[in-house]
């Protein structure tokens, strides 16, 4: 099943939430930090209770590659709990002249076999096409993100008239050749979201910022339905995950989901 294949099965079913596995070693519960693959067992049970009911799992390489070979194995590991059928993104942020951009894309998608990924623009196209060349994989775009330094490039004003995100969409739209194009977009952004939404098109859209961060879910999910836009993924990481700290910590993180999509569907 192809990574557009498996977003839309979940689109559709109104699963609309990004589990994201930043898992530390730091905050999982207390009664699993002494054992031997403490954080494997900690995504294990966190996706054998959400995986039925996310729209997909996030994975933040960071949280991985700061233990080097054993964080890479970790990772390996992980994906392999992660059932066939729910979208993964390799949260990476790639971006770099093409050659290098052939090697990132090659091993996110041809050894850790993602279905998606997440790139920065600032290069340009030619440090994109790399990735976007895997027509079967999703990649999603940093247009506005949602933390405080969003201000210092990606709103700045062009000669055109538009905002630098703005231009970042309008350019994502005119690659999206195969369909599989995505953008990144906060959830702390809603009032750009009200303003821009009518300029995604066909785009999809990854959606940080909800939960610790401070994201309107409801307006969020407001907006997309006044425009009869489907194609939206939430992502929830640290909300979610570390909902709780005691032994049943995966089952309340179940709860918090379906919390999560009762909102979505109520709305």
């Amino acid at each position: 099943m192809n990574a557009l294949t498996k977003i839309k099965n979940r689109l559709e079913k109104g699963f609309h939430i990004c589990v994201g596995l930043d898992s530390d070693i730091n905050k999982i519960p207390e009664h699993l930090k002494n054992e031997d693959d403490a954080i494997l067992k900690f995504n294990k049970s966190i996706i054998e209770n959400t995986s039925d009911i996310a729209g997909a799992f996030k994975i933040n390489f960071a949280f991985y590659e700061k233990e080097g070979s054993k964080g890479m194995e970790l990772l390996s590991r992980t994906l392999e709990l992660i059932p066939d059928d729910v979208l993964v993104i390799g949260d990476a942020k790639r971006g770099d002249i093409g050659n290098t951009s052939q090697m990132y894309a090659q091993s996110m998608f041809e050894h850790y076999k993602l279905d998606a990924s997440t790139l920065s623009p600032y290069m340009g196209y030619d440090s994109l096409s790399p990735f976007i060349d895997y027509t079967k994989n999703i990649h999603f775009i940093l247009a506005l993100t949602s933390n405080p330094g969003s201000h210092d490039f990606e709103k700045l004003d062009l000669i055109s008239g538009k905002k630098v995100y703005q231009e970042v969409i309008s350019k994502v739209s005119e690659w999206n050749k195969s369909k599989n194009l995505g953008i990144v977009f906060g959830a702390t952004n809603l009032d750009e979201l009200k303003d821009n939404i009518i300029n995604f098109k066909d785009l999809f859209v990854l959606l940080p910022g909800v939960g610790a961060q401070g994201g309107d879910l409801e307006g969020i999910i407001r907006t997309f339905n006044e425009h009869s836009n489907n194609n939206y993924i939430i992502n929830v990481s640290r909300a979610l995950i570390y909902a709780d700290s005691t032994e049943k910590f995966a089952e309340v993180s179940r709860e918090v989901l379906k919390g999560y999509n009762r909102i979505i569907k109520d709305v």
